[in-house]
């Protein structure tokens, strides 16, 4: 076949035209060398950008993979409080209609659809809504009825339930061997002697009637040496925790710049009177409630009975304590009006303090409470009603002069009345009986404690050091350091994201929220066993005399106080929410326990419970009137509430209903917990990208489930909120890349939000 001509020719020219292999092309070599390099940068692109795709498909896969389940007794115990039927993903149409309390229950029996609102006034609108939603909040009631008779699945209890629960475990744990602390095992011996219901009935009133001799008698009784009245005082106050007259307490001064000084300083209030005070916003004035006063009185009388005090001596002696104690009412004021009229914090020298209220031997009494402390005249004081203190001392020196000739003796049996309701605790179960009769006249409607709990508390009073500490070497390790890490982190990215209306403003509270140290309460003050076994070896307790106990736990409240004015380091460890001092932002041992938290736990869990719970805390603590700062908040809590509408009643309904500023403000501080919550959660899962299961449920299956339970039944801002918390959840879901499906069916005329409520944190 002949070839063609032309292309013949063009072969031959190009062939002609190349150089020979022998000969050098210096622009031929740069050609290949360019294009060699090129090649090899395309390569290595595509290889690093395959290897991320990898890697990221990876952790994607291990994201939505099955998780192996956790075993460990306190996953075990959790488990009790889930149940696959609570993953938000089995039923995605109606997740949003998920009940408070309805946990582990089905949708046809606990849960139906919302019905229309009606167009009502804003200020009707809870009261539709219950009508509106099918009777939810009805409902929520019979599911905790149903919950717990059933059996089914517990709840999460309070915080403070929690905490206590905790130390109630450490308590009664059984000794293994020879204990490593003894500082624990008087904590342990001091519980056992509370608990034991059977010894202050044995004793009756011996105890205290010693006591009371002790003391110099008193009149009610005919038997009173008449003891110097500063004296004694000075002796309730420092050795028997009791302040009378006015209260003792060391603190910060808030007036000062936090970030300035850490220095503490003595504080002086008004005390607590045992009968309700009825305040007049237009005289200004306080009255002891009179309905009260009768009922006052004859607790008064039961008391004088259980001491053995003739019946013939109660009207005198109970008359003039009502009497002495209605007259010093008479100029205390509600919080509210004592900082309006900036009677907080007053700074004055005990010197001063002296001349203003001189019924009282200020530096005696302040040296007594704060030894081995040197306090001198000198000193500043920080007064909490000072018009109160001065009332206090003219009513006390007006009472000496008119009363000390007729050996009725009306202060002494003040202060010894005030002692006695500081013992009740300690003695025979009739004086606790009146003293609970008397608070439920006056309107407690609270159960009463049981004993555990009252037990509990009384150790924390004096072991509250010992406690923080073991909480956080069982509860509170490195997973606790790095889930308050991870939500600080979280929380300041979305803070930087917000829209400021004031940028003077926003660059203030972003450089203080930037220049804050968040860090676990134990960090700086964490005692070795040997310092610890130290702090508590004076004291020496007995088996089967819990009173005898008792009064040394008050010695060792006292030497508390002059412990944090001497370093000026408090024990936060048993508080359940974050606080700030000075640049620290201390985060409470005391809210790493089961089943907020564990070091064993999935970590969807924890960072779907505490973790949501801490971010709400220090939303809180930071931004409590974020409302008047921020855009934010209005336009992200309206675009969820406009989603609520419109899942609930049907688009076009969104303008209809407006949420008052309050209300905005929590649903953006609990939308925007969810979101920092899941944001830190992903930081924890970049480190370790595996985590376990629990009852089925495992990572975001987990988290969400986490939150919504324990913002159901643990959350104490949750009645703030104008809807489930089960809602936020399906916002989240209806935009974010992290859930696996929505949660709302839009074939149901139901409408997706006509914006994103997401902000930069998730994405």
């Amino acid at each position: 076949m002949d070839e063609n001509p032309a292309v013949h020719q063009e072969m031959v020219t190009t062939a002609e035209e190349q150089p020979r292999s022998d000969e050098p092309n210096p622009m031929g070599c740069n050609k290949y060398r360019s294009l060699l390099l090129v090649l090899f940068a395309s390569s290595l692109f595509a290889t690093t950008l395959g290897l991320a795709i990898y890697s990221h498909l990876q952790k994607e896969s291990q994201w939505k993979s099955a998780a192996p389940p956790c075993l460990s007794p306190a996953c075990l115990r959790a488990s009790e409080q889930f149940s696959l039927d609570m993953d938000p993903f089995s039923r995605p149409c109606d997740y949003f209609l998920y009940a408070c309390g309805a946990g582990g229950s089905s949708t046809n029996k606990r849960r139906q659809r919302v019905s229309g609102f009606s167009n009502e006034d804003n200020g009707e609108l809870d009261k539709k809504r219950e009508v509106g939603m099918g009777g939810l909040l009805r409902m929520r009631r019979e599911a905790d009825v149903q919950g717990k008779s059933d059996g089914r699945l517990d709840k999460f209890p309070d915080r403070q339930t929690a905490l206590l629960k905790a130390i109630k475990e450490i308590l009664e744990s059984p000794e293994e061997g020879v204990s490593k602390s003894a500082a624990e095992q008087k904590a342990k011996k001091f519980f056992k002697t509370c608990m034991d219901a059977e010894s202050p009935e044995k004793v009756g009133t011996e105890r205290f009637l010693t006591l009371l001799q002790q003391l110099g008698g008193w009149a009610v009784s005919g038997e009173w040496n008449q003891k110097d009245f500063n004296t004694t005082l000075t002796l309730l106050m420092s050795q028997y925790s009791t302040f009378p007259f006015f209260n003792v307490y060391v603190g910060p001064d808030s007036g000062e710049e936090q970030n300035a000084s850490n220095k503490h300083y003595i504080q002086i209030d008004e005390p607590h009177f045992q009968f309700p005070i009825d305040w007049n916003s237009e005289t200004h004035k306080s009255k002891a409630s009179t309905r009260y006063l009768r009922p006052f009185y004859s607790s008064c009388g039961q008391y004088l009975a259980l001491l053995g005090v003739p019946s013939n001596g109660t009207t005198q002696h109970c008359g003039l304590y009502i009497s002495l104690s209605t007259t010093l009412a008479v100029a205390t004021s509600p919080l509210r009006y004592r900082l309006s009229q900036k009677l907080l914090y007053h700074r004055i020298t005990i010197r001063e303090l002296q001349t203003r209220a001189s019924a009282i031997d200020w530096l005696a009494c302040l040296q007594a409470i704060f030894q081995p402390l040197p306090i001198s005249q000198s000193d500043i004081v920080l007064v909490h009603n000072l018009p109160y203190i001065i009332h206090m001392s003219q009513t006390i020196s007006q009472w000496q002069s008119l009363h000390e000739t007729m050996g009725t003796g009306p202060l002494h049996t003040y202060m010894i009345f005030s002692l006695l309701q500081t013992l009740i605790p300690a003695l025979d179960s009739r004086f606790f009986q009146t003293m609970r009769n008397y608070s439920i006249v006056t309107g407690d409607t609270q159960e009463e404690m049981p004993r555990w709990w009252r037990c509990v508390q009384q150790t924390e009073r004096g072991f509250d050091v010992l406690l923080s500490h073991v909480i956080r070497e069982r509860h509170a390790q490195k997973e606790a350091e790095e889930l308050i890490h991870d939500v600080y982190s979280s929380l300041e990215k979305k803070l930087t994201d917000l829209s400021w209306r004031d940028k003077t403003s926003s660059g203030f509270i972003l450089n203080k929220i930037k220049s804050l140290n968040p860090r676990l309460s134990t960090k700086k003050n964490n005692l070795s066993h040997t310092e610890l076994d130290h702090l508590y070896a004076e004291m020496d307790l007995k088996e089967e005399d819990f009173f005898s106990n008792f009064l040394q736990m008050l010695v060792l409240e006292q030497k508390s106080r002059w412990r944090l004015l001497s370093h000026g380091t408090r024990t936060e460890g048993l508080s359940i929410t974050p606080s700030i001092s000075g640049n620290d932002i201390i985060i409470p041992v005391g809210m790493f326990v089961l089943p907020f938290f564990h070091s064993s736990y999935p970590r969807a869990l924890n960072y779907g419970t505490l973790g949501s719970l801490m971010a709400k805390d220090l939303l809180h603590l930071l931004l409590p009137d974020i409302h008047t700062q921020a855009d934010n908040p209005e336009s992200e809590s309206m675009c969820v509430w406009s989603h609520y509408l419109s899942v609930t009643k049907g688009s076009g309904q969104a303008g209809t209903f407006s949420l008052p500023p309050s209300k905005q403000q929590e649903v953006w501080v609990q939308y925007s917990a969810l979101q920092v919550a899941l944001d830190a959660y992903k930081m924890s899962f970049t480190r370790h990208p595996t985590d376990s299961s629990l009852s089925g449920l495992s990572y975001i299956h987990l988290f969400l489930s986490s939150f919504t339970k324990v913002t159901c039944d643990a959350d104490s801002y949750r009645e703030f909120m104008p809807f489930e918390p089960s809602f936020l959840v399906t916002v989240l879901c209806s935009s974010s890349g992290f859930c696996p499906k929505s949660l709302t069916c839009l074939n149901k005329s139901q409408s997706s939000p006509h914006e994103m409520c997401q902000s930069r944190t998730l994405h």
